[in-house]
């Protein structure tokens, strides 16, 4: 595809997506939408999609886990395979932290946050 063309595309989507936007702030201005959303904060919004995703992830992490105890299991004292299973079982559990990590540290700021800025 040639540089103009590309450029074109740019430009096309460009416009497309501010003219969106500018609909959608009109819209907003003349008709006073109320947030669906139903959270008050920035903090609050992240900390809730956090939990939302660490309610969805931990049946997955738990889905992982027995498939490495399964790798464990069908490794019979192969160096190979025991290598690969401590490597999935250490992934598993690294994900598992990172995510319900997050969700802890998301919904700490938002306590902080809300706390300050009750005040």
């Amino acid at each position: 595809m040639s540089r103009t063309r590309k450029r074109a595309y740019r430009t096309i989507a460009l416009t497309a997506f501010l003219s969106v936007i500018s609909f959608a702030s009109v819209a907003l201005a003349q008709t006073g939408l109320d947030n669906p959303l139903n959270y008050d904060s920035i903090p609050l919004f992240i900390a809730g999609a956090l939990k939302a995703l660490a309610m969805i992830a931990l049946p997955i992490i738990t889905l992982f886990l027995v498939i490495s105890g399964f790798y464990f299991i069908t490794a019979q004292g192969s160096q190979d395979k025991l290598q690969k299973a401590k490597l999935n079982f250490f992934y598993v559990i690294i994900g598992a932290l990172l995510i319900l990590g997050a969700w802890i540290l998301a919904t700490l700021i938002a306590g902080t946050v809300s706390q300050l800025t009750s005040r």
